[in-house]
């Protein structure tokens, strides 16, 4: 299932974004943006872990020569992150960028952005305007008679119609904040305000791992499943590949794109006589190092055994010391305790 089939669809590199096709899944780098080396490294980790597109900021100038080599070597295309500085733009489009990211309320305004909508015009790439809640332009900002989605929303449209009306319609939106309902309640504006824009979506800020995942699985859950959104990152104060392992993660929950095993394992109880915990660890361990869609079941008794995991292409009943290996609902097998793990990656290795 993709994004919005009504909105225009635009590419980056030759990743196609909006107007129908897949959700796709971004991260940003972290790597010091003076080192090519580091970042392409990071940039092979997350295209291994799926990622589609990715970001790098360019805090200076003197990082441009870098930023070039970057997007010269790198397998995915590659979007400028750039705050403060218009002519940081122009030379990123230049260097190669895949993609802009600018905010016009902190680059100079919206006259400065004139330059850089000519150059990204003639060079055929997008712009993403992005708008967050800390950086909302001074006129919105100052005002109370709106609602802080509703300023997010109105700010982001503003930009749009003046890109629309200087011929620029290369154009993705995004605009978050670290709240979770004001996120959804901006995207749930955007959507009516620009149905035709494709809409990055995220939670910025979302914090440490446990706290960003949950933050960014109920914001981002709601919008997905309301149809909101064509292409996303998750924000984690992690390692990149988490946040492209969690974002490929939630479209699969949400039936929209699988990349990824899913391990289904039950809430253990006082009918399990074997070590769930550590078993089903192991067995999420393992499948860790598998790009294959497939369903795995690791059920601690036999009330959540075959029948409540029927849908499972493989998977585990356990009994005392013992588990029936199972393939869609019928049993293939009887091992140990011990033997569980390696017995369902055996069986995996034979779908």
């Amino acid at each position: 299932m993709g994004g919005r089939p009504q909105t225009r669809q635009v590419h980056v590199g030759d990743v196609a974004l909006g107007g129908g096709a897949p959700v796709i899944v971004q991260s940003m780098l972290s790597a010091p943006p003076d080192d090519a080396q580091a970042n392409l490294a990071q940039i092979d980790r997350l295209a291994d872990a799926g990622c589609e597109v990715v970001r790098m900021a360019i805090p200076s100038k003197k990082h441009l020569p870098v930023f070039g080599e970057v997007c010269e070597a790198s397998p995915l295309p590659v979007v400028a992150d750039v705050h403060f500085d218009a002519a940081i733009a122009l030379g990123a489009i230049e260097a190669g960028a895949a993609k802009l990211r600018i905010n016009p309320g902190n680059i100079g305004g919206l006259e400065a952005t004139l330059p850089i909508l000519e150059a990204a015009h003639h060079a055929g790439i997008p712009i993403r305007i992005g708008v967050n809640a800390g950086s909302l332009d001074d006129a919105y900002a100052a005002r109370a008679d709106l609602t802080l989605p509703e300023k997010l929303a109105a700010s982001a449209a503003d930009y749009v119609d003046f890109f629309e009306a200087n011929g620029f319609f290369d154009i993705v939106v995004s605009a978050k904040a670290h709240d979770v309902m004001t996120t959804v309640e901006t995207y749930r504006l955007l959507a009516n305000l620009l149905p035709h824009t494709p809409l990055h979506i995220g939670v910025t800020e979302a914090g440490t791992t446990f706290q960003g995942l949950i933050k960014s699985a109920s914001g981002l859950g709601i919008l997905l499943a309301e149809g909101i959104g064509d292409t996303l990152r998750i924000s984690l104060t992690d390692e990149p590949e988490a946040e492209v392992r969690a974002a490929w993660t939630l479209l699969a929950a949400l039936n929209l794109r699988r990349r990824l095993p899913e391990l289904i394992s039950c809430p253990t109880c006082g009918r399990c006589q074997v070590n769930l915990m550590a078993l089903a660890r192991e067995v999420e361990s393992r499948l860790a190092a598998l790009n294959k869609p497939v369903k795995v079941a690791v059920m601690g008794c036999v009330v959540n055994g075959p029948g409540e995991a029927a849908d499972a292409d493989i998977g585990v009943a356990c009994g005392k010391g013992s588990g029936v290996v199972f393939r869609h609902g019928t049993i293939v097998r009887k091992v140990a305790e011990s033997d569980i793990v390696n017995a369902l990656m055996e069986e995996l290795e034979n779908l």
